[in-house]
């Protein structure tokens, strides 16, 4: 099949381009940073011909979706709202949500904040984020230093935003990579590592996707820009605050789908915040949808299969 047509959705003040194939019983998928609903690709035919209605959103700063100016309209209660937004714009109460990378975060921050419109929660790469005592953006500033990224993007704005923006294609076709882990460690030019990947001429590892794939990303970054992806980062303080309130609790149906070379680890205690949890892993790096599409196309519908039956 065709990736689906784009059509715009108004919801919680903005406007959201929506991909969306098939009928029965709704699942949204929430790309990560950065990145794009194309990026479910290989799973959006699978899950519509077991029976499902697949909902993938452009979030908010990404393609073709609304770009506020403001960075605390990233913070994560818009982010959770608008996809709550996104089910009663087609009268659904609840749905099962899929998240990967920063998508993951957000659907922990759902299942959560909204625990209500979330049914069941099937995340790829970051597992649950323990909020602990420290703000996390200060917290990571004490443990890695000013080079880490997130605090890069919090404390020093535009600057990366800039060279992503100046180094788009070379940016996505360098960060797009898979099996890293086969080859040596390359030298890159000294700086913020990000800025580093942007700014080089090759990185490790091999291209996962067609350049026809890749335009697809790269388009979309140039009508958009990376500012509004990046203004998600800069609420991690903010939504260290935010979901204080809330319950550090999963209670619904969970899978957890690692990449056994991601650069994010696991977590050892996800068990203790789940209450129904399966964890599975594959070969793979951090875009694991993209990188073993049938193996997570297999382990999600026979997850729905058990959990939430179409």
């Amino acid at each position: 099949m065709n990736f689906p047509a784009a059509e715009m959705i108004a919801t919680n003040d903005i406007e959201l381009e929506v991909f969306q194939a098939g009928s029965g019983k709704p699942l949204v998928l929430c790309h990560g940073w950065p990145e794009h609903a194309y990026s479910w690709r290989h799973q959006i035919q699978p899950l519509v011909d077991a029976g499902y209605h697949v909902i993938a959103p452009n979030q908010r700063g990404y393609g073709h979706s609304s770009r506020p100016a403001a960075v605390t309209d990233y913070d994560i209660t818009h982010l959770t709202s608008d996809l709550a937004g996104l089910l009663d714009h087609f009268g659904y109460h609840d749905a099962v949500f899929v998240g990967h990378d920063w998508g993951a975060i957000v659907v922990w921050n759902m299942a959560m904040m909204q625990r209500e419109r979330v049914s069941g929660v099937i995340n790829l790469s970051v597992p649950f984020m323990d909020r602990g005592t420290s703000e996390w953006v200060g917290f990571w500033e004490s443990q890695l230093g000013g080079d880490f990224y997130i605090v890069h993007f919090n404390r020093q704005p535009g600057v990366a935003d800039a060279a992503f923006d100046n180094n788009r294609e070379r940016f996505l076709r360098n960060i797009y990579r898979t099996k890293q882990w086969l080859a040596p460690p390359a030298e890159l030019p000294v700086g913020m590592p990000l800025i580093a990947i942007a700014e080089a001429d090759d990185v490790p590892g091999e291209m996962f996707m067609s350049d026809a794939e890749l335009q697809v990303f790269s388009d979309a970054f140039a009508h958009s820009g990376f500012t509004g992806g990046i203004n998600w980062y800069r609420n991690f303080s903010r939504n260290w605050e935010v979901i204080g309130e809330y319950e550090q609790h999963i209670y619904q149906p969970t899978l957890m789908i690692h990449g056994q070379y991601d650069m994010v680890p696991a977590s050892p205690t996800l068990d203790q915040v789940v209450d129904d949890l399966r964890v599975v892993q594959f070969p793979c790096g951090h875009w694991i949808q993209q990188e073993c599409p049938e193996e997570t196309n297999n382990a999600m519908l026979q997850w729905l299969k058990e959990k939430y039956p179409a």
